[in-house]
């Protein structure tokens, strides 16, 4: 199967717009929706749910830390229980719409300092891991941490993300920023390309680090997303892999 193309959505909230959403639905397989807690809200996730039908994108819940001022972007200390009901709670928000519309809810992504914790830190791996079990579900996170090790011990379905648009560290982290710089769409695809064929990108510092490369994200606010999505979803159509997103 193919490697596919995901993307963060349905992350306006209120009057406050945010990525263009409809522009990036043409380029990408996957959308990874926003669920209230980070940003979204009802309209905005019913409406970011229709356009994903409308385009034949699968969809997959976004669920963040409680911090819509951060975008989700803040480390936050909760207890395991919290962060799992936490979890529940917004995927089961984003599934009513799915159900609304016959959707299936596809997989399950961890958003900003979330998945960053989650990456780092085994009793958050295992509180987010005790959610996504309830929903059956594959997981979405990065290759050699602890999120994929709880996973895989605990026997869930997880795909390895690698990411278009952010720099690694020397120790093959993502580095997550508050806001996304700009990247140029052609030096996008190269690095897509490398980590695809041989598993690995250039750090921040200077030095190669192994990455995996089952899927391939872009961040919709990320300057100039669209055109970054639509090279690099032109590089991949067609290009075999051994891993790739669920399909239906």
């Amino acid at each position: 199967m193919d490697v596919q193309l995901n993307s963060d959505m349905g992350e306006s909230f209120g009057i406050y717009h945010m990525g263009n959403d409809e522009g990036l639905m043409r380029c990408i397989h996957i959308a990874n929706v926003a669920c209230g807690f980070h940003a979204g809200d009802p309209l905005v996730m019913q409406k970011t749910v229709r356009l994903a039908k409308g385009y034949g994108v699968k969809v997959g819940a976004h669920p963040s830390l409680p911090d819509l001022q951060g975008f989700g972007r803040r480390e936050m200390k909760m207890r395991p229980d919290e962060l799992t009901a936490m979890v529940l709670y917004q995927v089961g928000a984003l599934k009513a719409f799915l159900d609304a519309e016959r959707m299936p809810l596809n997989h399950i992504k961890p958003h900003g300092s979330l998945y960053g914790m989650a990456a780092r830190d085994e009793v958050v791996a295992n509180a987010v891991c005790d959610a996504v079990e309830k929903y059956g579900v594959p997981l979405y996170g990065m290759a050699g941490t602890l999120h994929e090790k709880v996973s895989k011990e605990r026997k869930l379905s997880f795909f390895s993300e690698f990411y278009a648009d952010l720099d690694y560290d020397a120790s093959g982290g993502l580095i997550i920023t508050r806001e996304h710089k700009a990247v140029d769409p052609g030096a996008a695809v190269e690095r897509v390309l490398r980590a695809i064929r041989e598993g690995v990108v250039r750090s921040q510092q200077g030095p190669d680090v192994r990455v995996r490369a089952d899927i391939v994200c872009v961040h919709s606010d990320t300057p100039g997303a669209v055109e970054v999505a639509k090279a690099i979803r032109e590089a991949l159509d067609g290009f075999p892999s051994k891993g790739a997103g669920p399909r239906e």
